[in-house]
């Protein structure tokens, strides 16, 4: 969404009634929205019960001192941008103004044009300081359009309930072995929104300092630990009218997941050393490779944040429970990481090991693989040699394991059709006890 056409809010703050209503009536477009207070008290209420980006201001308040609202507004909420309405003789207070955090001042009687013009520039200010912090949160691949690969049924019934719940809001909890694509689903449910224009902020918990946690989701006032010599934003504020993934939601301290459900119930939150909460409108995206149901048992999660988060649960199921999927995966791969768009093909023995290993760090183990073999080709051709070692060893167990496994199976039911169905006499030819004999019929469902 550009800064041109994206919406915001305004707030006019003047306790002269006629200049409210001119201000809210010469102000007011399709692309904002105007608000007004008559002093601070009135000012400070409607910026904790609303998301402005630029506040117009006048200079003189009945209820506060000089420019003590100024310093409120800027310390509390960094990321609004404030015009100061002066009087003639307010020059100098205006200057003072400027340098405590005020962008720009208009002088009484104002002209709406210059008017316009200061609060557009103020608006784009914020659009675009907001956006650099942004950046430094959000994936580099989350505006990139993604796809899940599979035709798999497990993959189509996943793609269906991605289809189905990405519009709502509801909090969406991903489950899954590491490395089967839970990032993927997330993003595709982000560009399936509401929020879809927005960039997609995403947060691994087992990267949070303990200590900090709490900091950095909410953000936190100056003064209110050892360190925090500025206020600053955490990813609430930075996911405002987004969407906040937070991966291996697991590892979130316990003290921090109660703060995190009340953001959930309320869509309100408070900084650190904070009085006031704050509105934000967020779509909550979770996801975890735990089973959180075993860790609420252990105390280790708590319960009811779990079920709030539990409210629509997508399981991804691992490589293994979807081989039909890899040649698939395999070509996508091939495409997608080979260099300068070069055509790779891949002999029938390797994609046979491929097929036959268990891929116990799913596909993002089958990633690296491709692009390990793309180095090692020879004549844009991939064999078994250019697979790990590893890979082809355990292909090559798992195969002779089936087959002794097929053997086996084939046997006893030759014997038993040749005594038909006797049971004693197959077990006594095949030199096995009779429980042995039920075990095994049961094991190969021959029963």
């Amino acid at each position: 969404m550009s800064i041109e056409s994206e919406h915001y809010s305004i707030l006019a703050v003047d306790d002269e009634e006629p200049i409210r209503r001119l201000l809210q009536k010469e102000l007011a477009s399709d692309r904002r929205t105007i608000m007004t207070a008559a002093d601070a008290a009135g000012a400070l209420t409607m910026i904790r019960d609303h998301w402005f980006d630029v506040v117009i201001m006048d200079l003189r308040l009945p209820d506060v001192h000089d420019l003590d609202l100024l310093i409120k507004i800027k310390d509390s909420v960094p990321h609004i941008e404030v015009v100061m309405i002066t009087g003639h003789g307010d020059i100098d207070s205006a200057v003072q103004a400027m340098k405590l955090g005020a962008c720009d001042f208009i002088r009484k009687p104002f002209n709406l044009e210059q008017l316009d013009l200061v609060v557009e520039k103020a608006h784009q200010r914020v659009r675009l300081s907001r956006e650099n912090r942004i950046l430094r949160h959000a994936s580099g691949e989350a505006q990139e359009q993604v796809q899940f690969i599979g035709n798999s049924k497990a993959v189509a019934e996943l793609k269906f309930l991605i289809n189905k719940v990405a519009p709502a809001r509801i909090p969406v909890l991903i489950m899954g072995d590491s490395g089967v694509g839970k990032d993927v689903v997330a993003r595709l449910i982000h560009q399936r929104s509401a929020c879809a224009g927005s960039p997609l902020i995403i947060k691994n918990c087992a990267s949070l300092q303990k200590e900090l946690a709490r900091s950095e989701l909410f953000g936190h006032m100056k003064g209110s630990f050892t360190g925090a010599n500025e206020s600053r934003e955490g990813l609430m504020s930075f996911a405002h009218d987004s969407t906040l993934f937070l991966d291996e939601i697991g590892e979130l301290p316990l003290e921090v997941q109660a703060s995190l459900l009340r953001v959930l119930e309320t869509q309100t939150f408070r900084r650190v050393g904070e009085k006031e909460e704050r509105k934000v409108n967020i779509r909550f995206l979770f996801a975890t490779n735990r089973s959180l149901a075993e860790e609420v048992e252990q105390a280790r999660f708590n319960e009811a944040f779990y079920h709030r988060i539990n409210a629509f649960t997508l399981r991804i199921p691992p490589l293994r429970e979807r081989k039909e999927d890899l040649p698939l995966l395999v070509n996508y791969f091939l495409t997608r990481l080979s260099p300068d768009n070069t055509p790779y093909r891949i002999t029938d023995r390797a994609m046979d090991c491929i097929l036959r290993y268990s891929w116990p760090g799913n596909v993002r183990e089958l990633r690296n693989v491709i692009e390990r073999s793309i180095i090692l080709a020879e004549n844009n051709i991939i064999t078994e040699r250019c697979l790990p070692r590893e890979l082809v060893s355990a292909a090559e167990v798992g195969q002779a394991a089936l087959t002794l496994e097929s053997v086996e199976k084939n046997h006893i039911l030759k014997i038993l059709h040749f005594f038909d169905g006797n049971r004693q006499k197959t077990a006594e030819t095949l030199g096995v006890s009779r429980k042995t004999l039920y075990r095994k019929l049961a094991q190969y469902a021959l029963e």
